[in-house]
């Protein structure tokens, strides 16, 4: 979708329309969960410090956002996507691969299903969204961010070399800015380049992303739309209004971490046996700590106290004080997921005859 959480909150409040809206807290420590195109004019994105948005773009309004009431839009877009196939494989709330090689209504070509779907979220939901045509998932996932908003790319299978030749390392799937950043010191800005590659050497620079990246290079991803994922894991996080160094602080609040957490796993109905630890401090650096049990971790009484014996492994002081504490559990109990309903989000990408 398109600036999703955004775009909602402008078409439900015509107000807002045409204006520059970012979503999220505005508090001292607050982040930007989205921002509309007319923000990111301003270079407002996702991710940012909301104080820093603020100060890139001083007209910005600043919305709460209400994650359950974008859930429940989302779900019906979801029903839009069922009408024409099963096949669905979430990446977040706001997008999905969609395998339409067989659908539903029989239509043949990928590209003539993307534009139904796209008129039909449009004059339903009176949102926008951005769709990707391609033969595979690496090309439908690039497309789809192609010609935002609204837009509809199609990558054909004797387009693809060429597309992928001009196409900035940047935007390969999988390449964040610590990857791009070694692949500019050895000379790889943009696919063509990446392509002369040989596979070992990428897999000697890359480990095991290197076929990966080698493959990507030629138009190749073998990966299945699978239509249902089991949950790996579950957390929370915590950031403070102000960094915190006094153990007896520290303790309370992941007193109230820990209470989130098994609230939260609770409601998942989620059973697993590795937790782990993040702790972020002032300067934004950050370390993790993990225990595993043999047991389920669910319960506040054994979660509890084996994250304040992985606090104890971490230092700090009013020098090196803490921002923010995370918890998670995850490694799920093997025959609890043979049995535990699963679960989808839905959205928008495309991969089928084009």
């Amino acid at each position: 979708m398109d600036a999703f959480f955004a775009s909602v909150e402008q078409r439900d409040h015509p107000e807002l329309k045409g204006k520059p809206v970012a979503v999220g807290h505005d508090r001292e420590r607050g982040v930007v969960s989205t921002a509309s195109y007319e923000a990111r004019k301003f270079g407002v994105h996702s991710a940012m410090s909301m104080q820093m948005a603020k100060r890139l773009c001083p007209q910005l309004v600043v919305v709460a956002s209400e994650h359950g009431y974008y859930g429940k839009i989302s779900q019906q877009i979801r029903t839009i996507f069922y009408e024409y196939t099963d096949k669905i494989e979430p990446l977040s709330i706001d997008e999905a691969f969609l395998d339409v090689t067989e659908n539903k209504k029989k239509i043949e070509k990928a590209t003539d299903i993307a534009k139904l779907i796209k008129q039909r979220i449009k004059e339903e939901l009176h949102l926008t969204a951005s769709a990707g045509v391609s033969y595979n998932k690496f090309l439908a996932k690039i497309a789809s961010d192609y010609n935002k908003p609204d837009g509809l790319c199609v990558i054909r299978p004797d387009e693809a070399l060429d597309f992928i030749a001009q196409l900035p390392i940047e935007k390969f799937w999988g390449v964040g800015p610590k990857t791009a950043q070694l692949m500019h010191r050895v000379g790889i800005y943009n696919g063509l380049q990446l392509r002369q590659c040989s596979q070992a050497h990428l897999q000697e620079l890359f480990g095991k992303a290197g076929p990966i990246f080698y493959n990507f290079a030629r138009g190749v991803d073998e990966r299945p739309v699978v239509s249902e994922r089991i949950r790996k894991s579950v957390g929370c996080e915590r950031t403070f209004l102000e960094d915190i160094s006094i153990r007896s602080t520290i303790i309370i609040e992941l007193y109230h971490t820990v209470l989130e957490l098994v609230e939260r796993i609770a409601k998942d109905n989620f059973c697993g046996k590795t937790l782990t630890l993040k702790i972020k401090y002032g300067d934004f650096t950050q370390v993790t700590r993990s225990i595993t049990q043999g047991r389920i971790l669910s319960k506040k009484d054994t979660i509890l106290p084996l994250a304040k014996q992985m606090l104890a492994m971490i230092s700090y002081d009013a020098n090196h004080p803490i921002r923010l504490i995370g918890l998670s559990v995850s490694n799920p109990h093997i025959e609890d997921l043979e049995t535990k309903p699963r679960w989808i989000e839905g959205f928008l990408n495309f991969k089928g005859f084009l």
